[in-house]
C-alpha cells in the first residue's frame, strides 16, 4: 500500500515535468528554418586552369519575339491557339500563369502597364497569417476565419522555400502597457506559433521592459511593462512580382507588359474565344499602335481594382462586384525601427492595427482603410499620412520628435475587396478571394492578398481546367531555371498543380553568403553586393557583371544611381535586357524600388535612368522628354512634393534644384543664423580666458 501511495505522489511531479519538457523542447528544439539552407547550386569558382566562368542561366524570349507569339495566335491553326489568356500580371495574373505554364498548358499573361503596377506593389511587405484575424476568429468563434489564417500560414512557408532571396523571417514586437495584457498577448502568439505547427520558425516569446527598450531603443517607456515578440514573414513585393512573371516565362508562357486589352471576342456561340489586344509603347515611340486579334480557349481576368472594367468588356449590363479600399503608407529613415525588428500597435486610436518595420534600410508604417475611388496612381491623402504619423508617435519615446519632413515616399494602394455576384447578398464583401466564371466564360479572380496569392491562383487554374476541360500535360523538358542539368528541384512537373515546389528564378544558388563571393570577384560595395543577393539572387553574377568598371581601386564595379542607396547602373541593363523593363517608371518603382524608399532621390536619378534605358532601347529625344514628363507626374504618386513638380531635366543635371520651400531642407541646423566676424571673435575671447582658468 505504501508503494502505491508513493508510486501515485510521484506521478503529478512526472507529468508536469513532462509536459514543461516537452514544451521547452518544442520551444528550443534546433529548427531547419526556410531559407537558411545551402544553395543548391554552389557558387562558381576558379577551375585547374586558372579561369573563372559566371553561370550560364537561360534567357527568355525578348519582348518582340513574345509579341509575335501573340500574333501568331490567331493564324487560324489551332495549335497555335492558348490555352489560356490572363489578363493582369499582378501577383495573382502572374502566379495563374506561373501555375497553369508548369501544368503544361499555354499560356500568355498581358498587362495593360507594368508587372505589379498597381497594388501588388503598394503592400505593408509582409508575408503573414494575420494575427489580428486569429483574434477575431478567437472571439468571434468563427471558424472560416480561423481556416483562412492557418493556410496563410501553410503560405507563408512556400514563399521562403520558393523565393528565400526575396522573403525573409522578421521579429515583430508588440508592446504591452498594462500587466494583465502579459497572458492575453502571450497565449495569442503561443496559438499563432501552434497553428503554423511545421510551418513555423523561432517560437514567440516574452521580453522585461529592460530587454524590449535593448531590442528597440526607440520604444516609448513611460507604462511599458515588457513587450511580445513573434515571428513572420516579409518580402519585396515588386521583384517577387516580376520574378513570378519571369519564371513563367522560361517555363514557355508568353509574358508581355505594357500590352492593353482592348475589347474581348466572341464565338457564334457567344462564348468568349479572344481578346483585342493594343501595343502601349509603340504608342510611347510617338507611333500608331495597330490593334491585333489573339485566340484563346480560356480567359481569366486577373486585373485587381480594375475587375469591373475586363467584367463590362464582356457583359456591359454586369453589376459592379469591386469596393476599393485605400491603404496609404509612409517611408520614414531608417533610425525610426532596429534594423532587424518590427512592431505592431494592435490599438490604434480608431480601432485600427499600424505596423512599423524596418525595409530596404528604411522604416515602413501603415496602413489606413478607407473607402476609395478606382484610379490609375491614387495619391496619398495628408490626412491619412498625419494620422499614421500621429499612431507611432504614442508608441515611439517622447524625445523623438516625429517629423513630417521626415517622410521620405508615401503612396497609397487600391486593396480590391469584392462582393461574391451570385451571393444572396450581393452587397456583403467576400472574407478573402472570388473566383467566378460568367455565362460567356470569363473567369473573374479577384480580392485576396499577397499571402495567398499561390493558393488563388492554384484554385483558379483548377477551376478553368474543369470548365474547359484544358489538356494538362506532364512537362518533358524543364527550362534549366538553375543554370546547370546537374540540379534537380522537388517539384514533379506531372500536369499537377507544382507552385508549391517550383523555385523562382534567382532562387537556386542564393545563400546567405553569396554577397561575399560577389564581391572577392567583382569588387563590389557591400552593401550593394548584399542588396544585388536580396534582390536577384543568383542572377546577382549577371547584373554585376553588367556593372560599368568605376576605373578606382574600389569598388571596381558599381555605379550607384543614388548617392544614399546601393541601386547600381547594371540594374538598369539587367531590367531592359532580362526583365522587360521598357519605362523607367519600371525601373525606379518595381526593378528597383528607389521611388518607394525616396522620392526626391529617385527624381535625382532619373536623368542617369533615362540615358542608360535610351542606350539599351534606343530612345530618340522625344521619347526622352515623354519619359522625363511621366516619371515626374508618377513620382506625384510616391509623395514627391508639389514644387518639385515642375521640376526640368536641366535643374537636376546641373545640381540646381530649389530645395529652399522643401520641409526637409528647414529641417537641419544648417540653416542656423549664420555669426557674424565680430560675435566669433567674442566667443573666441571668451573661450580664451576660460582657457586660462582653467
Amino acid at each position: 500500500m505504501s508503494r502505491l501511495l508513493r508510486a501515485k505522489k510521484l506521478v503529478a511531479p512526472a507529468l508536469v515535468a513532462g509536459v514543461a519538457g516537452g514544451s521547452l523542447y518544442y520551444m528550443y528544439k534546433p529548427r531547419n528554418i526556410p531559407g537558411y539552407e545551402g544553395p543548391v547550386v554552389p557558387p562558381p569558382i576558379f577551375g585547374a586552369d586558372g579561369t573563372f566562368k559566371l553561370p550560364r542561366f537561360p534567357q527568355v524570349k525578348s519582348r518582340d519575339q513574345q509579341i509575335a507569339d501573340l500574333k501568331k495566335s490567331n493564324s487560324g491553326n489551332k495549335e497555335d491557339e492558348y490555352d489560356v489568356l490572363v489578363i493582369g500580371a499582378g501577383a495573382t495574373g502572374a502566379g495563374v500563369a506561373l501555375d497553369a505554364a508548369t501544368r503544361g498548358l499555354k499560356v500568355a499573361v498581358v498587362e495593360r502597364d507594368d508587372f505589379s503596377s498597381g497594388t501588388s506593389s503598394k503592400s505593408t511587405k509582409l508575408v503573414h497569417g494575420g494575427v489580428r484575424y486569429l483574434e477575431k476568429a478567437v472571439w468571434n468563434l468563427d471558424y472560416a476565419q480561423y481556416e483562412l489564417v492557418k493556410e496563410a500560414l501553410k503560405e507563408r512557408k512556400y514563399f521562403l522555400k520558393t523565393a528565400p532571396h526575396l522573403s525573409s523571417w522578421l521579429p515583430i514586437m508588440l508592446p504591452l502597457d498594462q500587466w494583465w495584457k502579459v497572458p492575453y498577448y502571450w497565449a495569442g502568439t503561443k496559438f499563432y506559433d501552434f497553428l503554423a505547427g511545421s510551418e513555423g520558425i523561432e517560437s514567440s516569446y516574452f521580453l522585461t521592459k529592460s530587454k524590449a527598450i535593448d531590442a528597440f531603443p526607440m520604444l516609448k517607456q513611460t507604462d511599458l511593462v515588457g513587450a511580445l515578440v513573434y515571428y513572420d514573414g516579409a518580402h519585396n513585393d515588386s521583384r517577387m512580382n516580376v520574378s513570378i512573371g519571369m519564371t513563367a516565362a522560361l517555363y514557355g508562357a508568353t509574358v508581355v507588359n505594357h500590352m492593353e486589352v482592348t475589347g474581348l471576342q466572341k464565338g457564334e456561340n457567344g462564348k468568349l474565344c479572344g481578346a483585342t489586344l493594343k501595343d502601349l509603347v509603340t504608342e510611347r515611340d510617338g507611333n500608331e499602335a495597330t490593334p491585333f486579334n489573339i485566340k484563346a480557349k480560356c480567359i481569366i481576368n486577373c486585373t485587381g481594382p480594375f475587375t469591373d472594367s475586363i467584367r463590362k468588356m464582356d457583359d456591359q449590363d454586369c453589376k459592379e462586384i469591386v469596393a476599393p479600399a485605400s491603404g496609404v503608407h509612409v517611408i520614414l529613415p531608417g533610425y525610426y525601427s532596429p534594423g532587424k525588428m518590427g512592431l505592431i500597435d494592435p490599438s490604434t486610436s480608431d480601432g485600427r492595427v499600424i505596423f512599423f518595420l524596418p525595409w530596404q534600410g528604411n522604416t515602413i508604417a501603415g496602413t489606413t482603410d478607407e473607402p476609395a475611388t478606382i484610379t490609375k496612381n491614387p495619391l496619398p491623402d495628408e490626412k491619412s499620412i498625419q494620422w499614421i504619423l500621429n499612431e507611432i508617435s504614442h508608441y515611439l519615446s517622447p524625445d523623438i520628435n516625429v517629423r513630417r519632413g521626415d517622410v521620405l515616399a508615401a503612396w497609397s494602394g487600391l486593396r480590391p475587396l469584392v462582393r461574391d455576384p451570385k451571393a444572396k447578398n450581393t452587397e456583403s464583401l467576400v472574407r478573402n478571394h472570388l473566383i467566378d466564371i460568367s455565362p460567356s466564360g470569363l473567369i473573374t479572380c479577384a480580392g485576396g492578398k499577397w499571402t495567398t496569392y499561390r493558393q488563388m491562383a492554384e484554385e483558379c487554374v483548377d477551376a478553368a481546367v474543369k470548365e474547359f476541360n484544358l489538356p494538362v500535360k506532364p512537362i518533358a523538358n524543364p527550362p534549366l531555371v538553375s543554370g546547370t542539368e546537374h540540379v534537380e528541384d522537388d517539384a514533379v512537373l506531372d500536369g499537377s498543380c507544382q507552385t508549391h515546389r517550383v523555385r523562382l528564378i534567382g532562387a537556386h544558388g542564393f545563400s546567405r553568403t553569396l554577397f561575399i563571393h560577389l564581391i572577392q570577384h567583382f569588387g563590389v560595395e557591400t552593401e550593394v553586393a548584399k542588396h544585388l543577393t536580396e534582390s536577384y539572387g543568383d542572377r546577382a553574377w549577371t547584373v554585376a557583371s553588367l556593372c560599368k568598371a568605376t576605373n578606382k581601386r574600389f569598388p571596381a564595379k558599381g555605379e550607384r544611381i543614388a548617392e544614399l542607396y546601393p541601386f547600381v547602373d547594371g540594374e538598369i541593363r539587367y531590367a531592359v535586357r532580362h526583365e522587360y523593363a521598357q519605362t523607367a517608371v519600371d525601373v525606379l518603382a518595381r526593378r528597383t524600388r528607389l521611388a518607394f524608399l525616396n522620392a526626391q532621390a529617385a527624381l535625382e536619378a532619373l536623368p542617369k535612368v533615362i540615358d542608360i534605358m535610351a542606350d539599351e532601347l534606343t530612345w530618340d529625344a522625344k521619347r526622352k522628354e515623354v519619359e522625363w514628363k511621366d516619371t515626374v507626374a508618377f513620382l506625384e504618386s510616391m509623395g514627391l512634393p508639389q514644387p518639385m513638380l515642375t521640376t526640368t531635366r536641366q535643374q537636376v543635371e546641373k545640381g540646381k534644384l530649389d530645395w529652399s520651400n522643401s520641409l526637409e531642407w528647414k529641417m537641419y541646423s544648417r540653416h542656423d543664423k549664420p555669426v557674424d566676424e565680430k560675435e566669433r571673435n567674442e566667443q573666441a575671447e571668451i573661450a580664451g580666458r576660460a582657457g586660462t582658468h582653467r
